[in-house]
Protein backbone atom coordinates (compact mmCIF):
# COMPACT_ATOMS: atom_id res chain seq x y z
CA UNK A 1 0.00 0.00 0.00
CA UNK A 2 1.12 3.30 -0.99
CA UNK A 3 -0.40 4.86 2.39
CA UNK A 4 2.35 2.53 4.33
CA UNK A 5 5.56 3.44 2.15
CA UNK A 6 5.09 6.93 2.32
CA UNK A 7 4.69 6.43 6.38
CA UNK A 8 7.75 4.22 6.04
CA UNK A 9 9.73 6.93 4.24
CA UNK A 10 9.17 9.70 6.68
CA UNK A 11 10.70 6.95 9.28
CA UNK A 12 6.83 5.94 11.08
CA UNK A 13 6.43 2.22 11.16
CA UNK A 14 2.20 1.06 10.06
CA UNK A 15 1.13 -2.06 10.03
CA UNK A 16 -2.02 -3.08 7.66
CA UNK A 17 -5.01 -5.19 8.55
CA UNK A 18 -4.58 -5.50 11.57
CA UNK A 19 -6.22 -8.35 13.62
CA UNK A 20 -6.96 -7.61 16.74
CA UNK A 21 -8.30 -10.45 19.47
CA UNK A 22 -11.57 -9.45 21.66
CA UNK A 23 -12.28 -11.35 25.01
CA UNK A 24 -15.94 -11.74 26.74
CA UNK A 25 -16.52 -13.25 29.73
CA UNK A 26 -14.51 -16.49 29.24
CA UNK A 27 -15.18 -16.18 25.20
CA UNK A 28 -12.29 -15.50 23.60
CA UNK A 29 -12.47 -14.41 19.53
CA UNK A 30 -9.59 -14.40 17.56
CA UNK A 31 -10.22 -11.60 15.43
CA UNK A 32 -12.40 -9.83 16.90
CA UNK A 33 -11.98 -6.90 14.25
CA UNK A 34 -9.61 -5.88 11.61
CA UNK A 35 -7.69 -2.40 12.34
CA UNK A 36 -7.01 -0.94 8.63
CA UNK A 37 -4.18 0.82 9.73
CA UNK A 38 -1.96 1.34 12.64
CA UNK A 39 0.69 3.81 12.70
CA UNK A 40 3.34 3.82 16.12
CA UNK A 41 1.05 1.83 18.10
CA UNK A 42 -0.36 4.80 18.83
CA UNK A 43 -2.78 5.78 15.76
CA UNK A 44 -5.99 4.15 14.06
CA UNK A 45 -6.38 4.69 11.21
CA UNK A 46 -9.70 3.85 9.20
CA UNK A 47 -9.99 4.31 5.30
CA UNK A 48 -13.63 5.00 3.66
CA UNK A 49 -15.20 5.34 0.89
CA UNK A 50 -18.80 7.04 1.29
CA UNK A 51 -20.82 10.16 -0.13
CA UNK A 52 -19.90 11.41 3.33
CA UNK A 53 -18.62 10.63 6.65
CA UNK A 54 -21.36 10.61 9.55
CA UNK A 55 -21.50 10.65 12.99
CA UNK A 56 -22.23 6.87 13.22
CA UNK A 57 -18.91 5.75 11.33
CA UNK A 58 -16.94 7.20 13.87
CA UNK A 59 -18.73 4.46 16.89
CA UNK A 60 -16.66 1.82 15.48
CA UNK A 61 -13.53 3.86 15.62
CA UNK A 62 -14.16 4.78 19.13
CA UNK A 63 -14.85 1.45 20.38
CA UNK A 64 -11.63 0.23 18.89
CA UNK A 65 -9.83 2.62 20.21
CA UNK A 66 -10.74 1.65 23.78
CA UNK A 67 -10.57 -1.70 23.27
CA UNK A 68 -6.82 -1.27 21.96
CA UNK A 69 -6.29 1.24 25.03
CA UNK A 70 -5.33 4.33 22.62
CA UNK A 71 -5.96 7.70 22.46
CA UNK A 72 -6.23 8.87 18.84
CA UNK A 73 -7.86 7.64 15.47
CA UNK A 74 -8.73 8.63 11.91
CA UNK A 75 -11.73 8.15 9.58
CA UNK A 76 -10.65 9.33 6.31
CA UNK A 77 -12.84 9.33 3.26
CA UNK A 78 -11.62 9.13 -0.18
CA UNK A 79 -14.93 10.18 -1.71
CA UNK A 80 -14.07 13.93 -0.78
CA UNK A 81 -12.78 16.25 -3.54
CA UNK A 82 -9.69 17.42 -1.37
CA UNK A 83 -8.62 14.92 0.64
CA UNK A 84 -8.65 17.70 3.74
CA UNK A 85 -12.17 17.43 3.62
CA UNK A 86 -12.56 14.20 4.21
CA UNK A 87 -10.35 13.67 7.11
CA UNK A 88 -11.97 12.92 10.71
CA UNK A 89 -10.03 13.25 14.14
CA UNK A 90 -11.49 10.78 16.81
CA UNK A 91 -10.10 10.56 20.64
CA UNK A 92 -10.87 8.50 23.35
CA UNK A 93 -10.35 9.44 26.76
CA UNK A 94 -9.97 6.30 27.35
CA UNK A 95 -12.59 5.75 30.74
Amino acid sequence: MIFCQKLAAIGLSAKRQVSVPLSFDDIRFDEGFRANLIVEHKLIIELKSLKALEPVHAKPLLTHLRLLDMRLGLLINFIEELLKNGIKRVASGMS
